[in-house]
C-alpha cells in the first residue's frame, strides 16, 4: 500500500529505527525494492528522480502496489527541481514529494517551500525540503563544511514552512566521496533538539555503517541511498557478463537443455539481484526489519 511519507516517519522517529529510501528508475529496480521489503517485513520509500520519468515510474509503483498490497510503501519525488516536475508528480500520484532548494537563501528557500507545502498538504501529500546543503562527494573535502545545516535556522524553518521532514546537512555528500565522510553527530543532535519532525540524511552510500548505524540511533530516520546500491547490481552485471555464471534448466540434462551462457534477460535479473541484497543489507543496518 502507498502511503504517507510522514505518517511512515513519525513511526519510524517513535520507535527509533531509519526506513531506506533507494533510488528507483525502472521496473526492475521497482520490483526488486518491493522484494527487498516483503523479504525483510520492512517498509520502504521509493525515491523518484524527475529524470527518470515521473508518470512512468508511478504507474510501475501503483502495479507492484496492487501486487503486494500488504508492503507499506511512500512514493517520493526525490530532489524536486522545476515547480511542474513537482505539480506533475502530486498529479500522478505521488504520496511525498521532495523540494530542494537548498542552494537558495534562507528567504527564498522558505517563500519556495512554503508555496508547495500548501498545495501538496490540501491534497494529502507529505514534503520533504533541505536546510542546508549537500554536495558532491568529489567536491568533499573543500564543500563539506560550507553547506552545514544550522540549528538555530532549523525550527523557525520548520515552522515557517510547514514541512513534514527535514533533510539535514552534518556533513555527508552525494556520490562518491574524495575524502574521508565525517559525520557531526553534536551537530545532529543539536538539530533534533530544535525541531520536532523526522530527520532526513542523503548522501547515505559510501558513509560507513558505522556512521549510518549511530546517524540512526541519534535521530535519523530516512537515508536515501543510490550509489553503493548501484555499484553492487552493476558488480553482480559485471560477473554475468564476464560469463562467470552459467544457467540449466535441469542440473542433470544433456543436449539442448544442458548447462549454457544466460541469455540478455537472466544476465540482467542477476544484477538487480546483486541492486536487492545491497539495499537488504541498509534495511538489516536501519534497524527497519520486521516493522509490518
Amino acid at each position: 500500500m502507498i502511503i504517507s511519507m510522514s505518517e511512515m516517519l513519525q513511526r519510524a522517529k517513535n520507535e527509533n529505527y531509519g526506513i531506506a529510501a533507494p533510488n528507483v528508475f525502472n521496473r526492475e529496480t521497482i520490483e526488486a525494492a518491493y522484494l527487498a521489503a516483503i523479504e525483510l517485513r520492512a517498509p520502504m520509500i521509493l525515491d523518484v528522480a524527475a529524470v527518470h520519468g515521473i508518470y512512468e515510474c508511478a504507474d510501475i509503483a501503483r502495479f507492484y502496489e496492487r501486487r503486494y498490497p500488504e508492503v507499506p510503501v511512500a512514493l517520493n519525488l526525490d530532489h524536486g527541481g522545476p515547480y511542474e516536475y513537482i505539480i506533475q508528480a502530486i498529479h500522478a500520484g505521488f504520496s511525498s514529494v521532495m523540494i530542494d532548494r537548498s542552494t537558495l537563501s534562507y528567504e527564498e528557500n522558505v517563500k519556495e517551500v512554503k508555496e508547495i507545502v500548501k498545495i501538496a498538504h490540501a491534497v494529502g501529500v507529505s514534503v520533504e525540503a533541505e536546510l542546508g546543503h549537500v554536495g558532491q562527494g568529489e567536491e568533499y573535502e573543500t564543500t563539506r563544511d560550507s553547506g552545514l545545516t544550522d540549528p538555530s535556522e532549523a525550527a523557525r524553518y520548520v515552522e515557517e514552512t510547514g514541512i513534514d521532514c527535514l533533510a539535514v546537512a552534518i556533513g555527508t555528500s552525494h556520490g562518491t566521496y574524495k575524502g574521508t565522510p565525517y559525520l557531526d553527530f553534536d551537530l545532529l543532535n543539536r538539530i533534533k533538539k530544535e525541531v520536532d519532525i523526522p530527520l532526513v540524511l542523503h548522501g547515505g552510500s559510501g558513509t560507513g555503517d558505522d556512521n549510518l548505524a549511530r546517524a540512526i540511533k541519534e535521530g535519523i530516520q530516512k537515508v536515501n541511498l543510490n550509489t553503493d546500491i548501484s555499484k553492487a547490481g552493476q558488480g553482480a552485471l559485471r560477473d554475468a557478463l564476464k560469463g562467470t555464471i552459467e544457467f540449466a534448466l535441469d542440473k542433470s540434462a544433456t543436449g539442448e537443455f544442458a548447462s549454457k551462457k544466460l541469455n540478455l534477460q537472466q544476465t540482467i535479473a542477476l544484477g538487480v539481484e546483486g541492486y536487492k541484497e545491497e539495499l537488504k543489507r541498509y534495511m538489516k543496518l536501519f534497524n527497519s526489519e520486521n516493522r509490518w
